[in-house]
C-alpha cells in the first residue's frame, strides 16, 4: 500500500515551531498528520522522498489528499490491507481506541517491501489530530524470513540426527546381541566340544607337569569364555583366583564335591569359598540358590 497520491488544494499546517517541523522531519518513517476527516495536513521529509523517488502523482508532500478516501478506493491485491487501516484510522479519530498498528507488504518494481503502520491521536486541546506513520520494516522481514529458514533447516537436520540416532541404537543393539549369541555358541562348543576332553585328560594317570599344564588350560580356557566374570568385575565384585574357579564351577552345576575333586581341594575348602561367594554377592541369610545367582549375571 504506497502513500497516498494528492488530489487537493493544502490547508494550513497543523505545525508551524520549527523544532517541532524538523524533528518531524528528521524522523525516518513516512509520516502524514491528518485531521478528523482524513485530509493529510502535513509531511515530513521521508514521506516527500518517497513519493518523489517511486514517481507518484501529484504533489511529494500530499497536503491536502484525504487519506481515508485513498484507502476507501484502493482495489486489487492491496485492497485489504488498505480498508483495514482506513477503519482502523477511524477507530483512533472516533476516540474507540488509543492507536491502530498493522504491518503490510508493499512490493513493487524495485523489489519487495514491508511496513509498519501506526495511527495515533496527537495530545493536547483543539481539533482531532491523527498521525499516521509508516516505517520501512522490510531488513526486519527479511531477517525474520532467514530465521525461519534457518530454523527449518535446523529442525531438519535435527530430524536427520535423530532418525540416525535411532538406527545408531539398532545397530548397536544388534551388536550385542550379536556379540551375545557370538559368546553363547562358543561357550557351548567348548562345553561340548573342548572341555570333556580336558576332564578325561584331567582323569588321566599324567605327569604332574602335565597335570598342571591342564588345570592352567582348563582354568584359562574358563576364564576367557565366562562373561558373568566380567559383569561381576563391573559390579565391583572383588574375588579371589580360587573363588573365580569355584563361581565358574558351580554355575556349571558341579556339586561341592565334583568341585573338590576338579580344584584337588578339601570339600570343606569349597564349601568355604562357597560361604564367601555368597556373602560378596549379598546373598548370606537369604534362601537364594548360588547357582541361579551366578547364572543371571551371564
Amino acid at each position: 500500500m504506497a502513500s497516498p497520491k494528492t488530489s487537493a488544494d493544502p490547508p494550513s499546517a497543523p505545525l508551524s515551531d520549527p523544532l517541532a517541523v524538523a524533528v518531524l522531519n528528521s524522523l525516518s518513517a513516512h509520516i502524514a498528520i491528518i485531521d478528523a476527516d482524513g485530509i493529510i495536513l502535513q509531511t515530513n521529509h521521508a514521506w516527500r522522498a518517497y513519493a518523489r523517488r517511486n514517481q507518484l502523482r501529484g504533489s511529494a508532500d500530499a497536503v491536502g489528499t484525504n487519506y481515508l478516501a485513498v484507502c476507501d478506493a484502493t482495489r486489487g491485491r492491496d485492497a485489504e490491507d488498505a480498508h483495514r487501516v482506513a477503519a482502523g484510522i477511524r477507530e483512533v479519530i472516533e476516540g474507540r481506541r488509543l492507536e491502530f498498528l498493522h504491518a503490510y507488504p508493499c512490493h513493487g518494481p524495485g523489489g519487495q517491501h514491508w511496513y509498519y503502520m501506526r495511527a495515533i491521536r496527537m495530545a493536547g486541546e483543539g481539533p482531532v489530530r491523527v498521525v499516521v506513520s509508516h516505517e520501512d520494516i522490510t531488513a526486519l522481514k527479511r531477517t525474520e524470513e532467514a530465521l525461519r529458514v534457518r530454523e527449518a533447516e535446523l529442525e531438519e537436520q535435527k530430524q536427520s540426527l535423530e532418525e540416525a540416532n535411532i538406527a545408531l541404537k539398532v545397530l548397536l543393539k544388534q551388536r550385542e546381541t550379536d556379540k551375545a549369541e557370538l559368546e553363547r555358541k562358543v561357550l557351548a562348543n567348548l562345553k561340548e566340544l573342548v572341555f570333556p576332553y580336558l576332564e578325561k585328560l584331567k582323569a588321566a594317570a599324567l605327569r604332574p607337569r602335565e597335570k598342571t599344564m591342564v588345570e592352567i588350560v582348563d582354568t584359562h580356557l574358563r576364564d576367557i569364555i565366562s562373561p558373568f566374570l566380567q559383569q561381576m568385575a563391573n559390579a565391583g565384585i572383588l574375588l579371589t583366583p580360587q573363588e573365580l574357579q569355584v563361581a565358574q564351577l558351580v554355575k556349571d552345576g558341579k556339586t561341592t564335591k565334583e568341585i573338590a575333586s576338579l580344584l584337588h581341594v578339601a570339600e570343606s575348602t569349597v564349601s568355604f569359598h562357597r560361604k564367601n561367594l555368597r556373602v560378596k554377592f549379598g546373598l548370606q541369610g537369604r534362601r537364594a540358590n548360588l547357582r541361579a545367582h551366578l547364572m543371571s549375571l551371564g
